[in-house]
C-alpha cells in the first residue's frame, strides 16, 4: 500500500493543473480580438496598400484617355542661299515654310476610350476588393488556428505534467517491486508521444505567428494571443438571398462582369477606330509657292481601302463572347460556394449546441471521478491510462470543433463577400 500512497501524493497536483491550466502569456504578448486585428490589418498590410496604388493609377488613366491629341508644328527653312549666307531669310532671298495641324477624332473615339479606361478602373477596384476579401479570410483562419494551437498546447502541457508525475511514481513503485516494467515502459512511451505532439504543435504555431505578424504589420519580436469567445449562433440564413447578395459584393465576380463590359465597350471602340480621323491645319510659305507669303488650308484624311481594323474588331468580339461564358461559370461557382458555406456553417453550429457544450463542461469533472476511483483501487492502472489518453483526444476534438465553427464562419463570409456572421 505504501508505494500507492506515494503515487497518490505525486498525483495530487495533476487535478489542479487540469482544472486550471496556466494562461498563455509572455512579456511581449499582444492580446487581440479579431476586431482589433482587423483594424491593424487595414492600417498596416503592405500588400493591400500596394494594390490601392494600382486602383489610383487606373483612375489616372481615365483622364489620360480623354485628353486631346497635341497640335503639330512643323517648319522648313533654307540653311544657305545663293550668296552662301546661312539662314538668310530676307524678303526676296530666303525661304520659310511653317505649318500647324491638329487631329480631330471621329465616331466618338475619345469618349469610347474614356469608357474603356473607366471599365479598367472598375476592374482594378474589384480586384482590390477581392484581394481584401482573400486577405481578410486568411487573417480570420490564421487568427482562429493560432488560438486553437495555443489551447492545444495547454492540453499537451497539462497532459505532459500529469504523465511525468505518473512516470515518476510508477518508476519508484517499480523499483520497490510493486509494478511491472511493462507499466513503466507504457507510461514513458505515452510521455514521449505527448512531448512529440507538443513540439509539432509549437512548430505549426510558430509558422502561423509569422503569417499573422506579416498580415498585421507587427514586429517579429511580438507574440500574438488571439482572444476568442466561442459560442453558438443562431443567425437565420437564406442561401438563395445570400447568393444574390454575393453577386453585388464579391470582387472576383464583379471583376468578371466589368471585364465583360470592357470587352463590349472595346468592340465599339475598335469599330470607331475603323473610321478615319481628320487632320486640319494651316500653312505659311514665304517664297516657294506661286505667290510670295502664301497662306493655305491643309486637310488630310486616310483612305480606308486596305486596313479597316477588321482583325481587331473580330478579336474584340470573340473576347466578349468568351467572357460571357466566364461570367456564367463564375455565377454558378458563386452560388455553389454560398450554398456549401451555409450548409457547413449549420453543421458546425449544430455540433456546438447547448447539450454538447454541457457535456464538454462536465468532462473535466469526470477526470476527478476517475482519479478518485483509481485512488480507491476501483480501476486498474491500464484503465486509468486509457482514460488519460482518451481525455486528451476528447479535449483536442472539442478544440477542433470550435475551430471548425470559426472556419465555417470565415467560409460563409468569404463566399458572400461580406460579413454575414460576426467572427467569434
Amino acid at each position: 500500500m505504501a508505494p500507492y500512497k506515494n503515487l497518490f501524493k505525486l498525483l495530487l497536483p495533476v487535478l489542479a493543473i487540469c482544472s486550471a491550466p496556466k494562461a498563455y502569456s509572455q512579456t511581449d504578448t499582444l492580446k487581440l480580438s479579431f476586431k482589433d486585428s482587423e483594424k491593424l490589418f487595414l492600417q498596416n498590410n503592405l500588400t493591400l496598400l500596394a494594390q490601392k496604388y494600382n486602383v489610383d493609377a487606373s483612375k489616372a488613366l481615365i483622364k489620360q484617355a480623354g485628353l486631346w491629341d497635341n497640335p503639330v508644328l512643323s517648319t522648313d527653312q533654307n540653311i544657305t542661299d545663293n550668296s552662301g549666307k546661312f539662314f538668310n531669310h530676307g524678303k526676296n532671298t530666303g525661304q520659310v515654310f511653317v505649318a500647324l495641324s491638329q487631329v480631330f477624332t471621329t465616331a466618338g473615339k475619345r469618349g469610347k476610350q474614356v469608357q474603356v479606361a473607366k471599365d479598367d478602373a472598375s476592374i482594378q477596384q474589384a480586384a482590390f476588393d477581392d484581394l481584401l476579401r482573400n486577405l481578410r479570410y486568411n487573417l480570420l483562419l490564421d487568427f482562429a488556428q493560432t488560438s486553437n494551437l495555443i489551447e492545444q498546447a495547454k492540453v499537451y502541457q497539462t497532459e505532459i505534467a500529469s504523465a511525468q508525475n505518473l512516470v515518476n511514481a510508477i518508476q519508484k513503485s517499480y523499483e520497490a517491486g510493486n509494478n511491472s516494467l511493462k507499466d513503466v515502459v507504457r507510461l514513458k512511451a505515452l510521455l514521449f508521444s505527448l512531448q512529440n505532439d507538443l513540439v509539432e504543435n509549437n512548430r505549426q504555431l510558430s509558422q502561423l505567428q509569422s503569417e499573422l505578424k506579416t498580415l498585421l504589420g507587427i514586429a517579429p519580436d511580438k507574440v500574438i494571443a488571439p482572444q476568442i469567445n466561442f459560442h453558438t449562433t443562431d443567425a437565420p440564413l437564406n442561401a438563395a438571398e445570400l447568393a444574390e447578395k454575393a453577386k453585388t459584393m464579391r470582387g472576383d465576380y464583379l471583376a468578371s462582369q466589368y471585364t465583360l463590359q470592357q470587352n463590349n465597350d472595346n468592340v465599339a471602340l475598335q469599330k470607331a477606330l475603323a473610321q478615319p480621323d481628320v487632320t486640319l491645319g494651316v500653312a505659311y510659305d514665304q517664297n516657294s509657292n506661286y505667290a510670295p507669303h502664301y497662306v493655305g488650308l491643309q486637310i488630310s484624311v486616310p483612305l480606308p481601302l486596305f486596313n479597316r481594323n477588321q482583325g481587331n474588331i473580330k478579336a474584340a468580339k470573340l473576347s466578349a463572347q468568351g467572357q460571357e461564358f466566364i461570367v456564367q461559370n463564375n455565377a454558378l461557382q458563386l452560388q455553389n460556394d454560398v450554398y456549401s458555406a451555409v450548409n457547413q456553417y449549420r453543421l458546425s453550429n449544430q455540433l456546438l449546441g447547448q447539450s454538447e457544450t454541457d457535456f464538454y463542461d462536465r468532462y473535466d469533472q469526470l477526470y476527478t471521478s476517475m482519479l478518485k476511483s483509481f485512488k480507491q483501487r476501483q480501476i486498474s492502472l491500464p484503465e486509468f491510462v486509457d482514460f488519460f489518453d482518451s481525455y486528451k483526444d476528447t479535449k483536442l476534438k472539442i478544440l477542433q470543433q470550435q475551430y471548425n465553427l470559426n472556419k465555417a464562419i470565415a467560409d460563409l463570409n468569404f463566399a458572400v463577400g461580406t460579413t454575414v456572421v460576426d467572427p467569434l
